[in-house]
């Protein structure tokens, strides 16, 4: 069957009304269409030969293919030959009722992108072929349910940061104190010796600083912050050193409002993101390339732990790079303590984001693919008393 005679099929809802049901419609209701593509799910309707007959607008940005790109397309060449949907559209089919499958694991062939998605199914009408597929993505519900595992490994640290301080600093510092005495008066080939116990010590004793953040409980005074300024403060610093060799795009919205957070935790932050991405790409990469961006997302709305308030969070920061990815084995526990794959990397970097951007009533979040990770921060957004929008200090 050619593309032709697939559309002339199917007419994709509300493109053709007729004039009997514009007239049966109310004056002021809105077309079918109109109600379906302002569904924030991707929906799309599968024809009797697994051809799409029509999608809305959210499953064009999920797919990343026009209407009309997708409309030329069957089911199959835009998932998975094996994924369980087509199998749950057969379902439909057989039974002309309702399928559900839930937590079913989605690999795009267009961008290589993987997601999990709960699938509901229905067939649609007297069209006992035509099936109804409506999607719903996973990642906010799972991300917010690793966000409280996160902050939980990130609790955990302050006692452990704490003991450590006081219990292995100080015998420490007599090692190296004792260790620096024999190399002044020791033999020469001692020497070596002892300038390892040095470097080792103070090795030790950074860990332990790095890990004396976690206990750090004082209250942080907070007020309205300029993200963008933040992320060209972090840009400059980059470029000045370990970045200098990589493409920085920048990707902002420039109607942003301000944050309600630290300047200085949260250059802490997007700080530790932009290294880790600039040594993920690495010092030899010609091609190297980091993006940073900000976006204003609605309806985003979290519960903050033992209470019953939930914050809405609308902010994203997002830092971007095209390194070789991160291992899906290693996604589970990316934010807890001492969980890195660097030879000479402490662990710590990513539970210290993980905490700080917990204690600013947000979520972090890594959606890896194949050269591209993506790390996503949502922030709630700074507000005056009366509830009006804050305006950030001058930067």
């Amino acid at each position: 069957m050619s593309d032709g005679e697939s559309r002339g099929e199917a007419v994709p809802v509300g493109h053709e009304a007729s004039s009997k049901d514009l007239a049966a419609r109310p004056r002021g209701m809105p077309s079918a269409e109109a109600v379906i593509n302002a569904l924030p799910l991707p929906v799309l309707t599968i024809g009797a030969d697994d051809r799409i007959m029509h999608c809305n607008h959210a499953a064009e940005a999920f797919f990343d293919y026009s209407a009309r790109l997708m409309q030329r397309r069957r089911l199959r060449d835009i998932i998975p030959f094996a994924s369980p949907i087509i199998a749950l559209v057969a379902e439909v089919r057989r039974r002309g009722s309702s399928v559900s499958e839930y937590r079913v694991e989605l690999t795009q062939p267009r961008s290589g992108a993987e997601r999990s998605v709960d699938v509901f199914a229905t067939s649609l009408g007297d069209d006992a072929e035509a099936v109804v597929l409506m999607l719903q993505e996973r990642t906010i519900a799972d991300k917010m349910n690793r966000q409280l595992t996160h902050r939980g490994a990130a609790r955990s640290m302050v006692a452990l940061g704490a003991m450590l301080a006081h219990e292995i600093k100080n015998p420490l510092a007599g090692i190296r104190g004792a260790a620096q005495l024999l190399e002044q008066s020791g033999p020469e080939e001692d020497r070596v010796l002892t300038s390892l116990i040095c470097e080792e010590t103070d090795r030790i004793v950074r860990i332990v600083e790095r890990m004396e953040l976690f206990g750090d409980e004082r209250p942080v005074e907070r007020g309205p912050v300029n993200v963008h300024g933040v992320l060209d403060q972090v840009k400059r610093s980059a470029q000045s050193g370990f970045g200098r060799h990589i493409r920085f795009v920048e990707t902002y919205d420039p109607s942003l409002p301000p944050v309600l957070g630290n300047r200085d935790q949260l250059v802490q932050v997007i700080l530790n993101l932009v290294k880790n991405a600039a040594e993920a790409i690495g010092a030899d990469a010609v091609d190297g390339e980091i993006t940073l961006s900000t976006a204003f997302r609605t309806g985003l709305r979290l519960q903050v732990p033992g209470s019953r308030e939930r914050v809405s969070l609308p902010i994203e920061v997002a830092v971007r790079d095209n390194g070789p990815g991160i291992s899906p084995d290693l996604l589970p526990d990316l934010f807890d303590p001492f969980v890195t794959t660097k030879a000479q990397g402490s662990g710590l970097g990513l539970a210290l984001v993980a905490k700080i951007v917990g204690d600013h009533g947000g979520i972090v979040e890594c959606d890896p693919a194949p050269r591209r990770t993506a790390f996503r921060i949502l922030l709630p957004m700074s507000s005056a008393r009366d509830g009006r929008e804050a305006v950030a200090e001058p930067e």
